[in-house]
């Protein structure tokens, strides 16, 4: 069956129709979705389901996978793969852990719009999150392309912004939210790192780098900083920049964390299990976690 893009959002984000995962992936399809990333910057592979071997080897054709860290920073109570990401609701019996209790304290941060892996040095490139269990109501993602945030910006903004740097922070940026008891030996685990407020694609376009693990910039005040970052983030949540994304079973949803933003939404009543797993690549390098990183 052929394949085919159709944009699912004014300003950004598509589905890829008619890809076949279940085989290796081949020229042509690494390049339709090379390109559907490029312009689109979520991607939405329409996909009966895949394995988690399917999954894994997919993504490795779009660049060195980031594995997860064992730092007790993600649910890993279930025996996954250890190339994913668990982001479900689950415990290791496969049963709904309640979402007020202290094991998911720590994952209300991914409710705020963030980008993942942006507290790590390693330059991460996209996130690949495929539903096996997905409910039937709830648990939507919201996505922001940043890429027309930072477009829409006045330009006395960009003037302001282009060459500032800011300081990404995971244990900050999670008490921000509401996090506490952080220890100094978390906080030594994962230290802050720095990355540019403004990043230009490969193909030329600048987009805004902000989000919840952005929590101050160098040289400035953390007062000032943080004005600066609120001000921003609330001009790129505004809702005609954001893309709601409805999970169907088999979904997998690729996003570029270079240049948008997510946020999970949380399934509050504990009706319902949801089971997804994320893959995340690099743009270069060896396979590796990010605790061996830092």
């Amino acid at each position: 069956m052929p394949m085919t893009v159709n944009p699912l959002h004014p300003i950004f984000a598509a589905e890829i129709v008619g890809a076949d995962l279940t085989v290796p992936p081949d020229d042509e399809l690494v390049r339709t979705v090379d390109d559907a990333m490029a312009k689109y910057a979520v991607t939405v592979v329409r996909t009966p389901g895949i394995t988690d071997d399917e999954h894994i080897r997919f993504s490795r054709a779009f660049g060195p996978l980031e594995l997860p860290p064992k730092l007790g920073r993600f649910n890993i109570a279930r025996r996954l793969r250890g190339e994913l990401f668990d982001a479900s609701n689950l415990n290791a019996d496969g049963e709904i852990i309640p979402y007020m209790s202290d094991a998911r304290k720590l994952a209300k941060g991914a409710e705020k719009f963030h980008t993942d892996s942006s507290f790590n040095k390693l330059p991460t490139k996209w996130s690949l999150l495929l539903g096996h269990i997905v409910p039937p109501e709830g648990g939507d993602t919201h996505f922001i392309d940043t890429r027309a945030v930072y477009d829409d910006l006045p330009q006395a903004t960009k003037d302001r912004i282009d060459d500032l740097v800011a300081i990404h922070d995971f244990w900050r940026g999670r008490e921000r939210t509401g996090l506490t008891g952080v220890t100094e030996q978390q906080r030594a685990s994962m230290p802050p790192v720095m990355h540019k407020l403004v990043r230009t694609m490969p193909y030329g376009r600048k987009a805004l780098y902000v989000g919840g693990h952005a929590v101050g910039i160098v040289g400035w005040s953390d007062d000032d900083a943080l004005a600066l970052i609120d001000e921003l983030y609330a001009f790129a949540t505004q809702d005609k920049f954001i893309y709601v994304h409805n999970w169907c079973h088999g979904d997998l949803v690729i996003w570029d964390n270079r240049c948008t933003l997510h946020r999970a939404t949380p399934l509050e009543s504990d009706k319902y299990k949801r089971d997804v797993r994320r893959t995340t690549i690099n743009e270069y390098g060896p396979e590796t976690s990010a605790d061996a990183a830092a």
